[in-house]
């Protein structure tokens, strides 16, 4: 799998366990119906099959993809939650894709 793909599924996947943890959070809120659980239960779903879709093995995949959600997780503040990320929020989500990037591009054996 290229890189372009695999950042891609990376995303992808940290998409969908954001949704599925955002949603029950508007609910225990008070900002959401509880019927949004089933949409947060079946985003979960997909979150784990699409980690199953990386192709090398699962302790690397999580590492590495820690830090991609690093990044997600600060864009979703801005776009979603329409929180301005600072300067640090900005750093951090560097210094994390920096790491994920030197776990996923390492030369292998």
């Amino acid at each position: 799998m290229n890189l372009a793909a695999t950042t891609g599924l990376f995303v992808a996947t940290a998409i969908a366990e954001i949704v599925g943890c955002y949603l029950p959070y508007l609910w225990l809120k008070d900002r959401a119906p509880i019927w949004v659980l089933v949409p947060a239960a079946l985003s979960l779903t997909v979150f784990v099959w699409l980690l199953t879709l990386h192709p090398t093995a699962a302790g690397r995949v999580y590492a590495a993809y820690g830090g991609v959600y690093v990044a997600t997780a600060v864009a979703w503040l801005w776009l979603i939650d329409g929180v301005r990320p600072s300067a640090w929020d900005a750093v951090g989500s560097l210094v994390a894709i920096s790491g994920m990037a030197i776990i996923m591009l390492a030369p292998r054996a």
